[in-house]
């Protein structure tokens, strides 16, 4: 009972640091993308670009000593120290819970440059954090079923116009492109009825990333391959924010960008198929170091 009330007091007092800390810099990162929207003169986007990702950068720090000093789960992490911040990426990750955004930003804030993620359009609404990920340019994407698609067949191709308008936005200061090419987080439910050949993973879905890469193939540095473990079960934002997390952890890659890898993915079969097995294959190793760094909860 004594360590179940020290845990929520624990989760309610860095759920409110965090609140405080997002509220604080809420401000100038929202002033900035007005002002940014009002006078969308290239050299003056370029500076705002530059002291938003600043006000950023600050924000996630914060975030991340309440981590260390308040919640205090371990880390352990190889591979981030190979990237630089005045270099464009793509990074990919399997996906499980909430919490994986939150390990990101931990491990990569200030190694290499911002993080940008792909967002549900829904998301925009969410207060304070909406507005301040409209600001910062994160790309808000509107899924469309298969059903109405057949219904409104204009709506095709509406994701693809919106990656390409924020790939135009991307290419005038070092950003690191997030994206969580699994499209949904992991529960056993989806992978059984995925039936797919991982044990740890769903089907990774090529054709947001193969975009990316044709709209930026020839300014992206490096692919950014992260695999991200919970030995003791995956937890949820709540569990992490009380500390009952007891381990994290993380291995990451940094992987060449080959020119094979840039073509038309939805015009062309044979790329297409090409590029899905290479994912197909990088997700193959990603679920064999999974095995490797959850031995430990198997055993």
């Amino acid at each position: 009972m004594h360590n179940k009330l020290i845990e929520r007091l624990r989760g309610c007092l860095s759920t409110l640091l965090y609140f405080l800390n997002t509220l604080f810099w809420f401000v100038p990162i929202l002033l900035l993308g007005l002002i940014k929207l009002l006078l969308p003169l290239k050299g003056w986007r370029t500076l705002c670009n530059a002291l938003l990702d600043g006000c950023a950068s600050c924000w996630i720090g914060f975030n991340n000593l309440i981590q260390k000093t308040i919640i205090r789960t371990p880390f352990e992490v190889v591979g981030v120290d190979k990237g630089r911040r005045n270099e464009w990426y793509m990074v990919v990750a399997n996906h499980q819970s909430w919490v994986d955004i939150l390990v990101l930003q931990r491990i990569f804030n200030q190694k290499i440059p911002f993080l940008k993620f792909f967002l549900k359009k829904e998301l925009i609404w969410v207060p304070f954090l909406g507005l301040a990920w409209w600001a910062l340019d994160f790309p808000f994407m509107r899924r469309y079923s298969r059903s109405l698609l057949e219904k409104k067949p204009h709506l095709k191709g509406k994701d693809i116009e919106t990656t390409r308008k924020a790939c135009a936005k991307f290419r005038h200061i070092p950003v690191s492109v997030m994206n969580f090419v699994e499209g949904t987080r992991f529960t056993t439910h989806k992978h059984d009825k995925q039936g797919a050949p991982y044990r740890h993973l769903l089907h990774p879905r090529a054709g947001g990333i193969a975009f990316t890469l044709a709209a930026m193939g020839d300014q992206l540095h490096k692919l950014v391959d992260v695999t991200i473990a919970y030995p003791g079960g995956i937890p949820s934002y709540w569990d992490f924010m009380c500390g009952r997390v007891k381990e994290i952890k993380v291995r990451v890659r940094f992987l060449p960008i080959e020119r094979n890898l840039v073509g038309d993915y939805f015009n062309d079969p044979e790329f297409q198929q090409e590029f899905q097995q290479w994912l197909n294959g990088i997700w193959r190793e990603k679920d064999q170091t999974l095995n490797q760094l959850l031995a430990d909860k198997t055993q």
